[in-house]
């Protein structure tokens, strides 16, 4: 029998979730162990194949580093990392610039201060213009470091953003960036949410698409 995390709720059904190369069993309350073992045992193989995915992934980002001369996204285009006299680091338009002689993880690190400052000139930028297109008004635009999420509105008016969205190309950029000026109009995921998005950007679920590739590209990327 595979060994599993059990966790019980108010919920009527049984459900198997891969989390850090562990399975997790979610379970009513009031389930005998004996039917969560059989029902366990019956996904044998996905849990498996499962397991397998994800300890690869574990693998590969256990394993990504970044050095110079290797290439970086940014809005949909890549750029090589190169060296430069000097303590700056910054983006001419061809490469990742940065001093020499640093290590691999300090790489990374001028990589994010550099995303962080695109990010964060882009982002306001967009933010302005969309926000005269449709009609409102937010208080603040944020850059953080979030890893599960785009983008968020918060009850004032306040526009936060993952740095990694600078990687995306830059019409998915102008999604999320709707997508967070949306709710402040409406703060849920409601149908008169999704036409004010759409109104906007007819195309907005190609976009969506491109932005969840993107987001599963970058869970084999260790960004931390």
């Amino acid at each position: 029998m595979t060994e599993y995390e059990l966790i019980r709720s108010k919920r009527k059904t049984l459900g198997l979730y891969i989390r850090g190369g562990k399975l997790i069993v979610r379970a009513p309350l009031k389930l005998s162990k004996r039917e969560i073992d059989k029902f366990v045992a019956s996904k044998a193989d996905w849990i498996k194949s499962k397991l397998a995915n994800s300890q690869a992934l574990s693998q590969t980002r256990e394993d990504f580093s970044l050095n110079y001369g290797d290439m970086v996204q940014h809005m949909g285009n890549v750029y090589p990392i190169g060296e430069q006299d000097g303590n700056k680091v910054g983006f001419d338009g061809e490469r990742f610039y940065m001093p020499s002689n640093l290590t691999s993880e300090q790489i990374k690190a001028a990589c994010v201060q550099i995303y962080r400052m695109l990010a964060k000139q882009h982002l306001t930028n967009r933010v302005i213009e969309l926000s005269k297109q449709m009609g409102v008004t937010p208080t603040a635009v944020k850059i953080n470091s979030a890893k599960s999420r785009w983008g968020s509105c918060s009850a004032k008016k306040r526009l936060n953003f993952s740095w990694r969205l600078i990687m995306a190309d830059s019409d998915v950029i102008d999604y999320v960036a709707v997508h967070e000026l949306a709710h402040i109009t409406e703060m849920n995921h409601s149908s008169r949410f999704w036409s004010i998005v759409e109104g906007v950007l007819p195309d907005f679920r190609e976009r969506k698409e491109r932005l969840r590739k993107l987001s599963k590209r970058l869970s084999s990327e260790n960004w931390e």
